[in-house]
Parts: structure tokens; C-alpha cells; sequence
């Protein structure tokens, strides 16, 4: 690897890692654990990503690639590490019903804002939302989960009432990390992308940040990012739905894609490094 490159990944890899680390040492997840998960990743994208063409992937070829010994990697392939693929399913069908309630016009009420729904009726219910919404997913459940995130109320007249206009889990650990797995890798993944073969066409990565903002002025300006990008995402959600064939079985077409987009906000105390000092001083020489 040109050193150029390597170092710039490894710098890049360290950034990546801290906030990772945080999560790790917080849940009292030690080296040896990460050490063990980080071993079996490799094995495992080794094994299913960079095989060579018409040939089975074999332990030696794993071994080259990763630097793992035979040993490690006949030991790891065997090893089946939980991969919680309903965490973020169940994750998308919930949001999803959280979404429809907020931007479908038949379940608002006379104000233009999400109505208190009957929970059963053939049109304007939470079931008929539901159907319409999560796919095959039964009503129970998903009111079970709403209830759970604290997203819905169910009011003693068999009414349920919406709480929020997003899927946020409140103080569920479990659930928070699920998403950790789901929107970091989906991050992760789209760099991938970029970096990779440039007669792809590369995926939308943007952001915008400034680093001398005074205090004072945080809390109207994550006041605002809030509010336009959740009224970008009600938008998108609308035209996405449109073309996904859970909501609209009628749809016509070949293969079967997964894609989105994703916001997210940051915050954090300026630290100057020593690096930037250093340039800083020079600069004024």
C-alpha cells in the first residue's frame, strides 16, 4: 500500500475508532472481546468478498489476505457470531408507520396534523395505517414496539395517539445500539463505495460544518437542522414509499434494492491540535 495512503487510513481509522471505543469501554467490552469480533470480521469479508472468480474461497487464501495463521481462521470460520438482522427490519417497518402517520393526509385530522386513531376500522384506523404501512407486519406487534419506544399512547377508549414524528427509542440501550450497527455501517458503506472503482457512479456524501460557532448560538441552530431535516426526510419518505413494494404491491418491476438516506447532526467542544498549532505558528513566521 503506497505509504501515502496507509497513512492517511490509519489516521482515519483511529478517528472512526474512538467514538466506537467509548461504546465498548461504556458496556465493559474489553480488548480481548473487540480483538475476537475484529478477527472474525476479517475471516468472514475475506471469505465472502474477496474471493478470486469461479474458485472457492480456501483457508490459505484467507490466511494471506488477513494475516491470520490457518489455525485462527479454520478456528473463526466455525465460529457463529450473532448478526441481529431483525434489529434494523424491525427497526424500518416501525419508522415506517411513524412516517405514514405523519405525512398521509388520510390520517390526519381537521388541523392538517396526525390524528387520534381508532384502533381497529377498515380506513382511518391504526390498522388500516398499519396495513398500509409496515407490509406484513401484524398490528399487534407494531403497537407493541410503538408502545414500547414510548412512540404511541393507547388511550382508554381503544384510541392510540402518536407522540413523536420519528422512530427515537427512549433510554432502551439495546435498541440504540442496534442502530449504531445499522446507520454506521450504511456510513461506512457509502464511503466504501466512493472510494471504490470511479466508473461507479458515487453515492450523494455530503456534509457541512464550521468550527468556531459561539455557544450562545447552538441552540437555535440545532433547533433548525432538526426541524429541515426531518421535513427533508417526511419529503423523501413520501417519494421513496411511492416506489417500495410493501406500500404499493402493485408495483412492477426487476431485482430488489435497499437504499436511503441518512442525517445526522454533531457537536462538540473545539480542541486544537498540536498539529494545527504548529502550522498556525509557522504560518505567522
Amino acid at each position: 500500500m503506497e505509504d501515502n495512503i496507509k497513512i492517511r487510513l490509519t489516521s482515519s481509522v483511529v478517528k472512526l475508532l474512538r467514538p466506537l471505543v467509548r461504546i465498548l469501554l461504556r458496556y465493559g467490552v474489553s480488548f480481548g472481546e473487540f480483538a475476537e469480533m475484529a478477527r472474525w470480521v476479517f475471516v468472514d469479508v475475506a471469505d465472502k468478498d474477496f474471493s478470486i472468480g469461479g474458485r472457492k474461497q480456501t483457508v490459505s487464501r484467507i490466511s494471506v489476505i488477513t494475516g491470520l495463521n490457518r489455525k485462527d481462521v479454520t478456528r473463526l470460520k466455525k465460529i457463529n457470531i450473532h448478526d441481529d438482522k431483525d434489529g434494523p427490519a424491525g427497526i424500518n417497518r416501525a419508522g415506517r408507520v411513524i412516517f405514514g402517520w405523519v405525512r398521509d393526509k388520510t390520517f390526519h385530522g381537521s388541523k392538517g396534523v396526525p390524528a387520534v386513531l381508532p384502533l381497529e376500522g377498515e380506513d382511518k384506523s391504526f390498522t388500516a395505517l398499519v396495513k398500509q404501512y409496515s407490509g406484513d407486519m401484524p398490528v399487534r406487534a407494531v403497537l407493541d414496539e410503538l408502545l414500547r419506544i414510548e412512540a404511541v399512547r393507547k388511550n382508554d377508549d381503544n384510541t392510540v395517539t402518536l407522540l413523536t414524528k420519528a422512530y427515537i427509542p427512549k433510554n432502551i440501550d439495546a435498541e440504540k445500539i442496534s442502530i449504531l450497527g445499522a446507520d454506521a455501517a450504511d456510513l461506512i458503506s457509502t464511503i466504501d463505495h466512493n472510494l471504490g472503482d470511479p466508473i461507479d457512479q458515487p453515492f450523494f456524501q455530503r456534509k457541512v460544518m464550521y468550527d468556531n460557532i459561539p455557544a450562545e448560538a447552538v441552540v437555535l441552530l440545532k433547533e433548525t437542522s432538526s426541524a429541515e431535516s426531518q421535513r427533508l426526510l417526511e419529503k423523501l419518505n413520501v417519494i421513496l414509499a411511492g416506489h417500495d413494494r410493501d406500500c404499493n404491491p402493485l408495483i412492477r418491476g426487476s431485482g430488489r434494492k435497499r437504499l436511503g438516506i441518512g442525517i445526522y447532526y454533531f457537536e462538540e467542544d473545539f480542541n486544537e491540535t498540536e498539529e494545527n498549532k504548529a502550522k498556525k505558528t509557522h504560518r505567522k513566521k
